[in-house]
């Protein structure tokens, strides 16, 4: 009789959803790429064969020494410069180290914001027992800042702008669950309703501005936004 067992060891702790979507090219020159993520493809490859597929590797497919400078969740989708070689990926760490990188998302939350505009400003830290969590924390928490603007309201949910100054891990859905306004879909910080009211997170990286690395003029990229406030909200029949 052949054995069956299977060691249990060599499984992966989680494996990743293969997003079918293909990678949207917005732009190319000899230095970089910038693209549009699908949602529920990783930024980078796992750690576990089974989790290889990624933004990178099927970029590297196309120019071999392609290599990650930045990434986004896997349940985020949207906008990302991808730099080709070793020196390009040296200017954009640059760029993004002293925050010259200029950032912007929208998302779709719970509840309608009271305020149209706003700041969130509160550290955030590792959370070790419930990793990969993170957590609020004023005594070991890293400084993260988050700009908001509502553009939107309809049926207990806020469209908003979101433009983070720092780039801590889940900073987006942390500082909005703090506001009472956790981003729809969300499994991680969202409460039953909130992660119930939408068929998949709904934060979107819509547009990045940096300097392109030869001649360091300023580049925008956009990422038009997959869904809308009125289509992409589930309400709960009768509501």
């Amino acid at each position: 009789m052949s054995d069956l067992s299977v060691d249990t060891d060599t499984l992966p702790p989680y494996v990743v959803p293969h997003s079918q979507e293909p990678i949207t090219i917005l732009y190319e020159d000899s230095d970089l790429m910038v693209v549009i993520k699908p949602h529920l493809l990783l930024s980078v490859p796992g750690r576990h064969p089974i989790n290889r597929d990624s933004l990178v590797s099927r970029l590297q497919r196309r120019c071999p020494e392609i290599k990650a400078v930045h990434r986004l969740d896997l349940d985020t989708s949207g906008i990302m410069v991808v730099p080709k070689h070793a020196a390009s990926l040296s200017e954009l760490a640059r760029q993004f180290q002293r925050r010259e990188v200029e950032k912007e998302y929208t998302a779709i939350v719970w509840g309608e914001l009271r305020d149209d505009t706003g700041t969130v400003e509160l550290p955030i830290a590792n959370d070790w027992p419930n990793r990969p969590k993170q957590k609020i924390c004023a005594d070991t928490g890293k400084s993260a800042i988050t700009h908001f603007e509502v553009l939107a309201r309809h049926a207990n949910s806020s469209l908003v702008k979101l433009r983070p100054v720092t780039g801590r891990s889940h900073q987006l859905r942390i500082h909005l669950a703090s506001l009472g306004h956790p981003i729809l879909g969300c499994d991680m910080y969202a409460h039953e309703e909130a992660l119930h009211g939408a068929s998949r997170l709904l934060l979107h990286a819509t547009r990045l501005k940096f300097r392109l690395p030869t001649n360091l003029t300023w580049f925008s990229g956009f990422a038009p936004i997959p869904f809308s406030l009125s289509q992409d909200v589930l309400h709960p029949q009768g509501s």
